[in-house]
């Protein structure tokens, strides 16, 4: 990789570095700067992938603390004509798009970004980039994004306990846990949120990383939706885990820009 003395001097970017014309590194913002500057003291003192781990623990700790804060807020307002007043109208429209193809095409889904497929993605996807770049930091910012999400996911049942949809309006296999949140939804979000942002990295071209993102994204969708087609889920399930996933997602990325920020190298073998 490129050190930072080189870079300074001929006044390019890493491309595994950017996003867009965007410098991952450079934080525009008084309130980014000050966050690098105390980040950049921190790994002076204990090392940058160290720095990055506290970051992401501290970030983590955050995320699951608003999980807990949304759980409660919203259990204080889906009985009244709040938010449950979207989940029957979005759960009637779900059934009129139903048919045999489509009722199979959102059970694959379900299976392919399951509790036992994704775990089996992230640790593929973390040994993949291991072998490929021999750095630790796309390791570690996976098992951050999948054992935040799972943490998320189980404190926000464990708090609400909602019941899913009745199950004459659900289509077999029927689950069994709390419905909220979507865990189908929130990891979904977060882990190929990440593996979206470290192929995006390794792009050098713009139109790839806008392909890469936006396939993540449409996926993500398409993956929340499916879940209220099934009857798995209420439509609020699905919107927290996109909005919490964002959320567990940025803190992930904004912990990946400071450590870019303190170090050039992270090489797995050092």
């Amino acid at each position: 990789m490129t050190d930072a003395g080189t870079t300074a001097q001929t006044g390019t970017t890493p491309h595994d570095r950017q996003i867009g014309r965007r410098d991952l590194t450079e934080w525009r913002s008084r309130a980014g700067q000050r966050l690098a500057s105390r980040h950049q003291s921190l790994a002076q003192r204990i090392g940058a992938r160290r720095a990055l781990v506290a970051t992401l623990a501290v970030g983590g700790g955050i995320a699951v603390a608003a999980t807990a804060g949304a759980a409660y807020i919203y259990d204080g307002v889906t009985g009244r004509d709040g938010v449950e007043s979207l989940d029957g109208p979005a759960l009637a429209r779900a059934k009129t798009l139903r048919s045999p193809a489509v009722n199979g095409a959102a059970a694959a889904i379900a299976h392919v970004f399951g509790p036992v497929a994704m775990p089996v993605l992230t640790v593929g996807a973390a040994v993949a980039f291991a072998v490929r770049d021999r750095r630790a930091s796309p390791v570690t910012l996976l098992v951050a994004a999948g054992a935040g999400s799972l943490a998320m996911t189980l404190l926000g049942k464990d708090l609400i306990k909602r019941n899913r949809p009745h199950r004459h309006d659900a289509i077999p296999p029927f689950e069994k846990s709390p419905s909220f949140p979507s865990g189908h939804t929130l990891n979904t979000t977060t882990i190929l949120g990440v593996l979206a942002y470290l192929l995006a990295l390794r792009q050098e071209r713009n139109g790839p990383q806008v392909a890469i993102i936006g396939a993540a994204a449409g996926t993500t969708i398409t993956v929340g939706l499916s879940r209220v087609l099934l009857g798995a889920h209420w439509f609020t399930d699905v919107a927290v885990g996109w909005v919490t996933g964002a959320g567990w997602l940025s803190m992930i990325i904004t912990s990946h820009r400071l450590y870019l920020s303190t170090q050039d190298d992270d090489t797995v073998a050092e």
